[in-house]
């Protein structure tokens, strides 16, 4: 039960076939470690509290059946095995997660009902930890194994029993059998049968009689899943284990027959897929890939329903393969666990948040469990089917390692060769050597010729086979072998590239302690280093000639004030046949790289990879690239005084991509530059008046956008102050390095405001320069189609539009300006004139009075109607632009 507070919840009463759930916390990764992550999970008892990192009063607490705290409070044994650190500890080890879950999995089997095990979490969460364990810290799927075969040996005479094994693998809506090296196209079929509902179309069931078989079942099975044809990090954690364990108790003294089916699954990880980033893509990722986890939490969502007495129509088993071959584990013939795997972490607060949920509504969910007999007669059999044999290296000194059949190792990663390696032991010594220009990296750095190697090494095969090299027993020591984790291989990669969190830069000068975002950046770029270097093997493979490479947007950015902008991980894409070049975002290369993943696998089986061009995720059109900006501080503006530079053009890493020529010049509202005697000594002086300046950008220098490629070209735009539009220059195509733009925009402050000259004496005009490309003839669908920034000349037009109509109604106003300044000479002599004293001269006074006052009468006439006229004709000039504008 959830409840938002600081309170507890009392257990709910449990029925005996309600689904029950469990929930265990991981200890922090490394990483988050080194990141200076916070937990905000805690438990007690049976109840789990998770805390909103961005609002520590706002918390949640939800109640389980069972709660296993495994953050902290633990040590090693003699065995390695991890243990409570004392008395007081309240960690829970493999040991005691077994003990409450598996011995009822087994006890369960025993008595003959069916019994299912799901384990559900993000990736990273612990889920496989938990099922299949690492090293000495077995998990609860060998123990269950090794606990019934024990078992089993304790049994009397008049009974016989039998254990039959299967593993498969379900990913993208295919299922591989994980026991057997032939692979079928398309995968296995899930069929249904009246009396025992859906099961899976010619799987491998393998009859074992000890542990030690199925320990060995297990070994290939899982060595098939990690070496699969794809072998890419993102399909295993995208995709479902189930492993299967049939367990038939045969009477022999009453003809009775108990036979129980055990499901274990290691479910997918759950974590959701963001849109942000990849709205604009053309293209959306497989709507397969997610299908059964969406539909395991419908069913799921159903069965709670029915079980809270709402009116529900239909269970959607049908949906999905995982779903079909789970309905007997939920709300069918089956006692069902859930172990839920969390992380503590802040940073996984929303997915940590959505598991619980998941489980507080899969507690719910009511199964009907019966025990499973039949007389001995009308017993189903199963078709006993050889183990597959396991062969050895051979005692040679040299050991081959590749694709093919005829190697003694046979590894089938991605970017693996037919015959990609030896490995040769020399007196002791052991190195590897890559054959002709196969990929193999040792400590992360890539090697061409033989390398020794010494105890602990890490060495990488193709893409991202990874492994670790155990010297002889005389080299071993107490070393911690489980630090060598997925993660340290990538990071020791990341490093010998020179890619570090430093690199990134720190937000916190002085305690050298890097800002949480510049951390959150650098984990990115460590997840998806490996996928970017299998997404170039299967552009290499599929012959579609892209490089991809990964990138870190502002890096070497700064705003308009100098702060440095907000970094992000982005993809780098090229094809070097045709010069062209394209920027993803994260959410988009990782969209692009599960749909590649499809196509691959098509390649693979043999089926048609040939997609339209629409369709194919190594394809897009040609589009704007950013080269980079240059800063033109503005300080001299605030004093009148002309600004004439050439600036560095810096892109993303921080190297000059090209030099910008520009200058800003004060001036008249007609245009005129101001000269020396304009300048003021302090800004406050310009502080309510008027300020015209004219932005001209001349040109660039040493672009290397155009040096690379004659067939493309650059465009400029800036934006200032708080004019809501960027200005662009028109595009420029040329051959030349150093392209002449030649532009000038006029910019008008009518009333300088005290934040206008702020903004002066602070900010910088940040200019950015794009990269044009030209979409190439080979491509018949575009040819001759030009990518350039939308509009671009719109707003440049538009500015110069207006500035030439404040120019013409400064030079209307300033006529009008000039007759008043000449009625006001005419009112000033009229008033200063006094009637004279001679009534004799009274009339001639009148008279010229009269004439001045009709003078006056007239200039102010022709100087109003003047006025009329030349407003009338801006705005008639106006509307015509405004008409044209609409019409095109």
């Amino acid at each position: 039960m959830e409840n938002e507070g600081t309170g507890e919840e009392m257990p709910e009463p449990r029925s005996a076939d309600s689904v029950r759930v469990a929930v265990r916390v991981r200890p922090f990764s490394q990483r988050e470690k080194n990141s200076g992550r916070r937990c905000v999970v805690s438990m007690h008892s049976q109840s789990t509290t998770i805390q909103d990192p961005k609002n520590g009063e706002h918390l949640k607490t939800f109640t389980f059946d069972l709660a296993y705290w495994s953050h902290d409070g633990y040590q090693k044994d003699k065995d390695g095995i991890l243990i409570p650190s004392n008395p007081n500890s309240k960690f829970a080890g493999q040991i005691h997660v077994f003990h409450d879950i598996g011995r009822g999995i087994l006890d369960s089997a025993w008595r003959g009902y069916n019994a299912t095990l799901l384990a559900y979490g993000q990736t990273g969460s612990g889920k496989s930890y938990s099922m299949i364990g690492f090293g000495t810290n077995k998990g609860i799927i060998p123990r269950v194994c090794e606990e019934l075969f024990q078992a089993i040996k304790t049994q009397k005479e008049n009974i016989e029993l039998q254990v039959m094994f299967s593993m498969l693998e379900i990913y993208n809506e295919q299922i591989r059998d994980l026991l057997s090296r032939t692979k079928t196209p398309g995968g296995l079929k899930v069929r249904e049968d009246p009396q025992l509902g859906f099961f899976v179309e010619g799987l491998k069931w393998v009859p074992c009689e000890n542990y030690a078989q199925i320990e060995k079942l297990m070994e290939q099975g899982s060595k098939i899943r990690m070496t699969a044809s794809t072998s890419m990090n993102a399909s295993s954690s995208r995709s479902h284990m189930v492993i299967t364990i049939q367990f038939k108790q045969i009477f022999l003294d009453t003809a009775l027959t108990k036979q129980s089916s055990i499901n274990m699954v290691d479910l997918a990880g759950s974590e959701r897929q963001k849109s942000s980033g990849a709205e604009g893509d053309r293209l959306r990722e497989g709507s397969r890939v997610n299908l059964s986890l969406t539909s395991l939490g419908n069913v799921i969502s159903a069965l709670a329903d029915s079980a809270m007495g709402k009116k529900v129509l239909h269970i959607p088993y049908r949906d999905s393969v995982l779903t079909k071959l789970l309905q007997s584990a939920l709300g069918g013939n089956s006692r069902t666990t859930l172990i839920a795997a969390i992380s503590p972490a802040d940073i996984c607060y929303e997915e940590t948040l959505s598991t619980l949920r998941y489980a507080e509504r899969t507690k719910k969910v009511q199964n009907k469990a019966v025990i499973n007999t039949c007389a001995l007669g009308k017993a189903s059999r199963t078709e006993n089917k050889s183990l597959l044999g396991f062969g050895g290296t051979g005692a040679a000194g040299s050991c081959d390692v590749g694709r093919a059949a005829s190697n003694a190792i046979r590894l089938q990663g991605l970017g693996i060769s037919d015959r990609h390696a030896s490995f040769v032991n020399l007196d002791g010594q052991v190195s590897v050597a890559p054959h002709g220009k196969c990929k193999v990296v040792v400590n992360g750095v890539p090697v061409t010729n033989r390398t020794k190697l010494q105890h602990l090494d890490r060495i990488i095969l193709g893409s991202n086979s990874a492994f670790l090299y155990i010297g002889f027993p005389s080299e071993r020591g107490g070393e911690d072998w489980s630090r060598f984790d997925y993660d340290f291989f990538q990071l020791e990669r990341a490093a010998a590239e020179g890619v570090s969190v430093d690199m990134l830069g720190t937000g916190s000068p002085g305690d050298g302690q890097a800002e949480p975002s510049v951390l959150a950046v650098f984990q990115d770029y460590i997840k998806l280093m490996p996928l970017v270097v299998e997404a170039n093997q299967m552009s290499e493979e599929l012959e579609k000639g892209l490089k991809m490479e990964l990138k870190v947007k502002n890096l070497a950015s700064s705003d308009s004030r100098g702060y440095d902008l907000q970094k992000e991980v982005m993809v780098k894409v090229t094809k070097p046949r045709t010069h062209e070049v394209w920027i993803w975002s994260k959410a988009k290369f990782i969209n692009r790289k599960f749909l590649m993943e499809e196509l691959y696998q098509r390649f693979l089986e043999r089926e048609a990879s040939q997609v339209a061009q629409e369709d194919d995720p190594f394809w897009d059109p040609v589009e704007v690239v950013h080269l980079g900006s240059a800063h033109v501080w503005l300080q001299s503006l605030a004093y009148c005084m002309m600004l004439e530079e050439q600036v560095e053009v810096l892109n993303c890493d921080g190297l000059q991509e090209s030099v910008l020529h520009i200058r800003i010049t004060p001036c008249s509202p007609e245009g005129w530059a101001h000269g020396e005697e304009d300048m003021v000594i302090d800004p406050l002086e310009l502080l309510g008046k008027r300020i015209d300046f004219q932005i001209h950008i001349v040109g660039c220098l040493g672009v290397k956008w155009l040096k690379e490629d004659a067939n493309r070209g650059i465009q400029m735009g800036y934006k200032i102050y708080d004019l809501p539009n960027t200005l662009y220059t028109k595009p420029v195509w040329t051959k030349s390095v150093n392209p002449r733009i030649e532009e000038t925009v006029h910019i008008v402050a009518l009333s300088a405001s005290r934040e206008f000259l702020d903004y002066l004496l602070t900010n910088a005009l940040i200019v950015d320069l794009w990269g044009l490309q030209a979409q190439r003839p080979d491509d018949p669908k575009r040819a001759g189609v030009r990518a350039q920034l939308p509009a671009a000349r719109e707003a440049t037009q538009m500015c110069a539009q207006q500035a030439s109509r404040d120019a013409q109604l400064a030079r209307a106003l300033k006529v009008f300006y000039q007759g008043m300044s000449v009625a006001r000479g005419q009112l000033l002599r009229l008033r200063q004139c006094s009637p004279p004293e001679d009534d004799e001269m009274l009339r001639p006074f009148v008279h010229q009075q009269s004439l001045m006052l009709k003078d006056l009468e007239d200039l102010l006439e022709s100087s109003l109607q003047k006025l009329k006229n030349d407003v009338a004709a801006i705005v008639k000039k106006k509307k015509k632009e405004y008409l044209l504008h609409t019409q095109q």
